[in-house]
């Protein structure tokens, strides 16, 4: 029996989300990103239309990032602790959009005011042509006062803008409403609170067309099965025509790979686990290439390496899927 023989018919297809605004768009990035599309569940090509390819964002930090394990410091080298040179040098690894952490606005951390942070992501724009991610410190008080200063300053660049939650939305939706912006709406693995955050954005007035899903995301080992199954829900629902549930879907991948005794232990304290400079890029890979399975739409990640693998495994699955069409 061929696949085609077996495929659903799927009535709906997931949004599509343009992230970044081209000169002709009274922008400054060189190019744009459009995440989802798919009228299939992931590289099922036979099913229907894949939609359009998933992408990469290389994440970088405001400050605060010289703490993170060695094996991505190396990498980035005297960068890391100045955010438009590691923005300029992320971009060389291939990615498709920056995402800029204002980690260094934390209370707890540098507690830096709306201005500076503002200044940041002015700088960021100004030093490369990608589109740009801004996320807060997910402190819900200051992320209401540093990021409406962020969209303002980032106007008209149709920048993808994070997080809202269910609990804390309106601040950051009046602005990115107001400033051409693009919204990441965050329900921890509950696709009931997923709908509940998008009625309540679309509420006041924000498009459900301009919203991309994030689930949280869990590395592997560490419950990535919980959000994988999540996620898998939602693409179905997605596909199967909840309007709720169409929007694409992020996978903070670095963040919570790197968090891993398996990918950061250093060498010395688990003889026999190989090295920490092979083994950590490994392990946020394989967590990002489950991910692709469950239908993620965007991957945000840090180590250049991992990035190189899972952009060869895009672009592998692309082909694949391709063939496999041709011949079901």
């Amino acid at each position: 029996m061929r696949a085609k023989d077996t495929a659903i018919n799927w009535n709906a297809a997931v949004n599509t989300v343009r992230i970044g605004a081209t000169r002709n768009e009274n922008g400054t990035r060189d190019r744009t990103v459009t995440l989802g599309g798919a009228r299939c569940v992931s590289w099922m090509r036979y099913e229907g239309e894949p939609g359009h390819p998933p992408a990469i964002a290389a994440e970088i930090w405001d400050q605060g990032a010289e703490n993170w394990p060695a094996p991505i410091v190396e990498c980035y080298g005297d960068v890391i602790g100045d955010p438009v040179a590691w923005a300029k040098q992320a971009a060389e690894w291939g990615v498709d959009l920056i995402c800029l952490r204002l980690a260094g606005t934390h209370p707890a951390g540098g507690d830096a005011g709306p201005d500076k942070a503002a200044a940041v992501v002015k700088a960021v724009l100004d030093a490369v042509e990608l589109p740009l991610i801004v996320w807060g410190c997910d402190v819900e008080d200051k992320d209401n006062t540093v990021l409406p200063a962020c969209s303002e300053a980032a106007k008209g660049e149709n920048c993808l803008f994070g997080t809202i939650k269910e609990k804390n939305y309106r601040t950051l939706v009046a602005s990115c409403l107001a400033d051409g912006h693009k919204i990441i709406a965050e329900s921890p693995c509950d696709i009931n609170i997923a709908k509940q955050l998008n009625i309540l954005a679309h509420d006041v007035g924000f498009p459900l067309e301009d919203i991309v899903i994030f689930p949280t995301t869990a590395a592997l080992g560490c419950g990535l099965e919980f959000i994988y199954s999540a996620m898998e829900r939602t693409r179905l629902a997605a596909l199967s025509g909840d309007p709720l549930l169409r929007q694409p879907i992020l996978c903070d991948v670095g963040s919570q790979a790197w968090r891993t005794r398996e990918a950061s232990t250093p060498d010395e304290n688990v003889p026999g686990w190989g090295s920490v400079r092979v083994r950590g890029p490994l392990w946020e890979a394989i967590t990002a290439t489950n991910y692709l399975q469950a239908g993620g739409d965007l991957l945000i990640m840090r180590h250049p390496e991992a990035i190189r693998i899972v952009r060869e495994s895009i672009n592998r699955l692309c082909r694949t899927s391709e063939m496999a069409m041709a011949t079901a």
